[in-house]
């Protein structure tokens, strides 16, 4: 069951935010790859790392990132959790209404390119679990336009547990250097920089 929106009554500059992205892996290939979270106060105050790991092209992440997400000591401080888009690994594709259900927390899909869902699915025919995948996509939503400021790019949204306006509000007190929120840019450079970590368990 779908919890009913989280309802702000005034967003803080410092809110804490959770941003989340994937680092680097070899495409078409089995195991694993990094994934970071990184907790920021507002835009500016970096407080802290957690990381897990997901099977590429595999169905685990929204369950790996509730663990990952209530495990952590800054659990109970976080407002708002940010991914950099619905895939990870590939096409292990979260499904966002569930991991609000599960974290009890609103979840921002936030992407600075708009997605071609035409394309996303012919290539999801190229795996298991098509119509799993394809669905879970779905299930995300609407996706919508939002302008942080007249002098970024729009960045396109996706919600769960959280209305829009709010989701909108979050965004313009934490994108402040770009329309790309600082916990999902430092997130994006700490996972992409553990890949040669990975790597060397790879057989090439």
């Amino acid at each position: 069951m779908i919890l009913l929106s989280i309802r702000f009554h005034s967003i803080k500059s410092e809110i804490r935010v959770l941003g989340i992205d994937d680092g680097k892996f070899v495409p078409h290939t089995k195991g694993t790859v990094n994934v970071v979270g990184v907790i920021y106060r507002g835009a500016f105050y970096f407080e802290g790392i957690m990381y897990t790991e997901i099977k590429i092209d595999g169905l685990n992440v929204t369950q790996k990132f509730a663990s990952m997400i209530k495990a952590s000591p800054y659990y109970g401080e976080l407002r708002v959790v940010l991914l950099n888009g619905i895939t990870f690994g590939g096409f292990n594709v979260v499904d966002i209404h569930e991991l609000f259900n599960l974290i009890d927390l609103p979840v921002l899909s936030v992407v600075r390119k708009k997605p071609d869902f035409s394309e996303i699915k012919a290539a999801l025919r190229n795996l298991p679990d098509f119509k799993t995948r394809w669905q879970a996509i779905q299930d995300c939503g609407n996706l919508f336009q939002v302008e942080i400021k007249p002098e970024f790019n729009s960045v396109y949204v996706q919600v769960a547990g959280i209305t829009v306006d709010d989701a909108k509000k979050i965004l313009k007190k934490i994108c402040v250097f770009s329309n790309n929120p600082e916990a999902l840019r430092v997130a994006h450079i700490i996972a992409s920089g553990l890949f040669p970590i990975k790597s060397k368990d790879l057989n090439y």
